[in-house]
């Protein structure tokens, strides 16, 4: 007697929500890697087969914010962390963390952190370091909050 095998499943039939969700993930993914790059939403929107326009509304809508503000908070992070560092000047870090212009830089740092990065180098190097702290608290502690969530949160 022949033992009945299983047979593989089916995929279901391909929804489009999911299909444009994985390409969406790739793409913010592949920001979060190259965020130091060259990017703008029409090659982003390439890389997700879509229109700029379709991009741009399924990636607020997943995402919850725009790619390009999603783009600039990746290279505030990365530049707050740089600026801690030390060793730096503003300029070098603005250069280095993908931005061609210092003035949308340092205007885009002071609405995500509350202070310009001149200020925030300085006080970065008055506090003492984040040696120690586990690595999911400092990125907790050191995320850039836009000053109008931050007016919104309330005590922790």
């Amino acid at each position: 007697m022949a033992r009945d095998r299983p047979t593989p499943a089916t995929p279901p039939a391909a929804d489009p929500h999911l299909s444009d969700l994985v390409r969406l993930r790739r793409v913010r993914d592949r920001i979060d890697r190259e965020y130091a790059e060259p990017l703008d939403v029409e090659a982003l929107a390439r890389d997700a087969h879509m229109s700029p326009g379709h991009f741009s509304r399924r990636f607020r809508a997943a995402y919850g914010e725009s790619p390009y503000r999603y783009l600039m908070t990746r290279r505030i992070e990365r530049a707050m962390a740089l600026l801690r560092r030390g060793g730096m000047t503003v300029t070098e870090v603005c250069f280095a963390v993908g931005c061609s212009s210092l003035g949308t830089f340092s205007t885009r740092f002071t609405e995500l952190v509350g202070v310009p990065p001149s200020v925030y180098a300085r006080e970065a190097a008055q506090r003492p370091p984040e040696e120690g702290m586990a690595p999911c608290v400092a990125k907790r502690v050191t995320r850039p909050i836009r000053n109008r969530e931050a007016a919104q949160r309330g005590p922790g």
